[in-house]
């Protein structure tokens, strides 16, 4: 087993609840949180965002994979995406306001609107504002594409309820905090809180047999 980092003991050290979390599930990081799905461009990481909006992940894997399909298996550029027709679109199983978000992302990305290649330049908050300016695209979205695709190591999402939800077992809450609260929760686990993000996503399915 993969040792423990600095980023891990210093996490570990700042809550006796995360640190008992992490003795239990072991080495863990955005990686294996990826669960060995490849590492798409920057493009492809906010079109496989949107297909997950509001669906189980086995629901999104199913039909970002149909997209693809649509494409011999690659991720489609922009302008293959508005070629196609909403019918070819929404037979993988995209719903009608799905396809106008991709297809809204595919035209901000060739008027030159998002600039993907900048982001990686920009902080948090600024990436943040630049996603969110395309429809369909919440705090919530730029905070996934944050974690995932930027690896931006001290990113919370209060508004996940997941993350609320493994909050609330962690600390033996009766219901799940507030996003307000959750993130002020989350400051105890700064500068690592995506990785304490990590964590609890993974506590809720490897929870402890009582």
């Amino acid at each position: 087993m993969a040792r423990l980092t600095k980023a891990h003991r210093e996490l570990a050290a700042s809550d006796p609840a995360m640190a008992e979390l992490i003795e239990r599930i072991g080495p863990w990081s955005v990686d294996h949180r990826r669960r060995g799905i490849a590492k798409p461009d920057a493009y492809g990481a906010l079109l496989r965002t949107v297909v997950g909006q509001q669906i189980s992940t086995k629901a999104a894997f199913s039909i970002y994979s149909r997209l693809l399909g649509l494409y011999g298996g690659e991720t489609p550029t922009p302008e293959q995406l508005l070629a196609s027709s909403e019918e070819e679109l929404r037979g993988v199983g995209l719903s009608g306001r799905k396809v106008s978000y991709i297809r809204d992302l595919a035209q901000h990305v060739l008027d030159g609107e998002l600039e993907l290649h900048r982001l990686g330049e920009l902080s948090d908050e600024e990436v943040i504002e630049e996603i969110v300016a395309v429809r369909g695209f919440g705090r919530w979205s730029a905070e996934m594409f944050l974690m995932f695709h930027l690896e931006r190591p001290d990113v919370f999402s209060g508004g996940d309820l997941g993350l609320r939800n493994a909050i609330a077992r962690l600390y033996g809450m009766d219901e799940p905090p507030t996003p307000t609260e959750a993130t002020e929760i989350a400051e105890r686990w700064r500068p690592h809180r995506t990785l304490a993000a990590v964590y609890l996503w993974e506590s809720l399915s490897n929870a402890p047999v009582e």
